[in-house]
């Protein structure tokens, strides 16, 4: 893995909302389930946007290039619906809201091309969410992928490209599948609430803000102990797509989750974020598409998960 995932690739498949204005902060604040009041300019935010009932509709990548100038990172396949979404819900606040995936170019960085980036900059912080800016270009640090360091690159669309080796953005999606934190993409809009992603165990979600769309869901379902659904990482020998349901062989009459994100492993076969009824994991013999589909080798997420808030 340390030998394999290294190196910049150009991702083409991200999608930037941008927000300006004095009252960008905080109408994202109200709308996202994560706080957006307090953001600084050295961090970064994870955060989902839901509907009414609490099911996330997109989720994003957020962080400031200054005080009134937000970027969300989002996938492609859903922006221009959210952005519509968020645009009703504007009414008179100072924000514009626009495409900006035209304006920049997302490199993805790995291992030893992360620390030629690093290298340039003063004072630098590896933690996760954190940010750096330098020659106008933000630096996000995203979870590790096996172990590997990982980071989002944002750069104006006529900046030059990074240093290092490339990539291909096949290995990267990859990288982004055995991270463990999930893209919310058109295959799954409106089917899971952020836990079932584990959101909140890895800076998704913030119970302490205020109200935003689907706010009481999230929250009931944090602290009354219903949720019954997880997210795990997954392996195939056939291909898997988000989307697609998955069956227990305890009761194969009825989907017990389904792929949330999957991409081709370079030693063969599919690996997958899947999100998942926590009994059917625990009881193993889970299959993707029907109930004699390929057989899953599951695992848990590469990350805690928090036991209390």
């Amino acid at each position: 893995m340390q030998n394999i995932l290294q190196g910049v690739a150009r991702l083409n498949h991200s999608g930037l909302i941008r927000a300006q204005g004095d009252d960008a902060a905080k109408f994202l604040h109200g709308q996202l389930t994560n706080d957006f009041a307090l953001l600084g300019l050295s961090e970064a935010r994870l955060a989902g946007f839901c509907n009414a009932k609490g099911r996330l509709q997109a989720s994003f990548i957020g962080f400031k290039r200054s005080p009134t100038d937000i970027l969300l990172l989002c996938s492609p396949d859903l922006l221009a619906a959210t952005l519509k979404r968020l645009s009703m819900f504007v009414m008179r606040a100072k924000v514009k809201l626009s495409d900006a995936s035209a304006d920049f170019v997302v490199y993805g960085l790995a291992g030893s091309a992360l620390t030629n980036a690093t290298n340039k900059i003063a004072s630098y912080a590896a933690n996760t969410w954190s940010k750096a800016d330098f020659d106008d270009q933000n630096l996000v640090n995203l979870y590790p992928a096996d172990g590997v360091s990982r980071a989002l690159l944002i750069t104006p669309a006529q900046a030059p490209a990074p240093e290092g080796a490339a990539l291909s953005p096949e290995l990267w999606a990859w990288g982004e599948v055995r991270s463990g934190i999930a893209t919310v993409s058109q295959p799954i809009f409106e089917a899971l609430v952020p836990q079932m992603l584990n959101y909140e165990s890895v800076g998704g979600v913030n119970f302490k803000k205020g109200c935003y769309p689907g706010q009481e869901v999230v929250a009931r379902s944090q602290f009354r102990g219903t949720l019954k659904r997880r997210a795990y990482l997954a392996h195939a020998d056939a291909p898997l797509q988000a989307g697609q349901e998955l069956f227990a062989a305890e009761d194969a009459s009825q989907p017990c989750g389904l792929v949330v994100q999957a991409a081709a492993a370079p030693t063969g076969g599919f690996d997958a974020i899947v999100s998942m009824q926590i009994s059917a994991y625990e009881a193993g013999g889970v299959r993707a598409l029907a109930a004699d589909g390929p057989l899953l080798s599951l695992t848990a997420a590469p990350y805690p998960l928090l036991a209390d808030i």
